[in-house]
C-alpha cells in the first residue's frame, strides 16, 4: 500500500502530514479572501467554512506547504482518490498570496508528482469551472483537460468543474520546467 502521506522536500518547499495542531497556522494563511476569490467555495476563507475543509483535509491525510527557507506555512495540497496502479488525484492546494507569481506551485506540484508517479502512470486534476488561476497552473505542469464533472467538495455540494489528467510519459517528457 502506498503512503500518500510522505514528507517530501527539496531546498525550497517541505511537504509534511497535516496534523489537527496545524489548524491555527493553517488557518491564518487561509483567512485571506482573495485566496478563495475563483474557487467555487468563495467563502471557504471564513472560519465554519474552512472548519470543513480542514476536518476533511485531516481524514484525507493532506500535507502541510513549508517554506523551507523562512520555516513558514504558506498552505496545504494533498493526494486523494486513489485507484491502486492506474491514478491519484491532486489538489485541494492553496497557497498564501505572497507565494503566487513565482515557482512554488510549480516545486509543490514537482515533488508531488516526482513521488505519484513512482506508484501510479497517471495524475488526475479536479479544478472548478470559474477558477481559471488554477486551470491554467495544470496546463502549465503538462495537464490536458479532459471532461466537465460535478465534483463533490467538502461540505457535501457538487460543482462544476474539469478534470485534467497529466500522464507520467508526458510530465518526464517535460523535465526541463
Amino acid at each position: 500500500m502506498v503512503n500518500w502521506q510522505p514528507i517530501l522536500a527539496n531546498e525550497y518547499i517541505e511537504l509534511t502530514p497535516l496534523q489537527q495542531s496545524d489548524w491555527d497556522v493553517l488557518y491564518a494563511v487561509a483567512s485571506d479572501q482573495l485566496i478563495w476569490e475563483q474557487h467555487p467555495e468563495s467563502n471557504r476563507y471564513q472560519e465554519a467554512v474552512f472548519a470543513l475543509f480542514f476536518e476533511k483535509a485531516i481524514a484525507d491525510g493532506a500535507l502541510l506547504i513549508i517554506h523551507k527557507p523562512s520555516g513558514s506555512v504558506i498552505g496545504s495540497t494533498r493526494f486523494y482518490d486513489e485507484k491502486p496502479n492506474v491514478s491519484i488525484a491532486i489538489g485541494y492546494t492553496f497557497l498564501s498570496r505572497s507565494y503566487w507569481g513565482n515557482r512554488t506551485n510549480l516545486w509543490v506540484k514537482k515533488l508531488q508528482l516526482d513521488y505519484a508517479f513512482q506508484f501510479v502512470p497517471k495524475v488526475v486534476f479536479h479544478v472548478g469551472s470559474t477558477n481559471r488561476r488554477s486551470q491554467k497552473a495544470v496546463t502549465k505542469l503538462g495537464a490536458v483537460q479532459v471532461q466537465h464533472i460535478l465534483f463533490e467538495r467538502p461540505n457535501g455540494s457538487q460543482t462544476p468543474s474539469i478534470e485534467f489528467e497529466l500522464t507520467k510519459e508526458v510530465w518526464l517528457s517535460q523535465q526541463g520546467l
